[in-house]
């Protein structure tokens, strides 16, 4: 009976830790920035957990061109660094005519070069951020880009909340902002 149960432990040690040792080294800090739009009793939370890459290499410490270089034009982009960006809305949102249920998702984007980037919203969730899976997307809606006056030397996420109703998630790094303005469905 010692038997069994000394190898039944070492079989649950060994279960349980093979997926830490399966998991990748972080190379970036990590945020959750959280915001409640609308009343703060009965307003909609939402949550956004991301890593934060610096413009300087981790390795050779030499300053990246980011938009169009580290991060290219035209392809999915995974929104941060290590794990996918990882959403959660306590309320549907709606991004003009698009509507997003209530429910947490990946985000990632695909930047362009002028206009005409876009925002993706994936139900594919707990992955590593690359390469970025988009076979199950829910929605993709077009993001603003503004030039920014001073640069941003750390991926930044923000959700700010518009005094006229709704929000806007922002999305800041080098000297480029990307923005989308939501409101929460009734």
């Amino acid at each position: 009976m010692n038997k069994l149960k000394t190898v039944l432990l070492i079989a649950t040690l060994f279960a349980t830790t093979l997926p830490l040792c399966a998991q990748r080294a972080r190379v970036s800090p990590h945020e959750t920035t959280s915001a409640v739009i609308g009343d703060r009793r009965t307003g909609c939370r939402i949550t956004i957990t991301y890593g934060r890459p610096y413009s300087k290499d981790p390795r050779s410490g030499e300053v990246r061109k980011i938009w169009g270089g580290l991060v290219p034009y035209g392809k999915a982009w995974r929104l941060g660094a290590d794990e996918a960006t990882l959403l959660i809305a306590q309320q549907p949102l709606l991004f003009g005519e698009v509507t997003l249920p209530a429910g947490a998702y990946t985000l990632y984007m695909i930047p362009a070069e002028g206009e005409g980037s876009k925002l993706a919203f994936s139900t594919a969730l707990g992955g590593w951020g690359i390469p970025v899976d988009e076979s199950h997307d829910l929605v993709r809606v077009p993001v603003k880009k503004d030039n920014l006056d001073k640069s941003v030397d750390q991926f930044t996420v923000t959700i700010a909340n518009n005094p006229a109703g709704g929000g806007t998630l922002k999305f800041s790094w080098e000297n480029t902002e990307y923005s989308l303005p939501f409101t929460v469905k009734k």
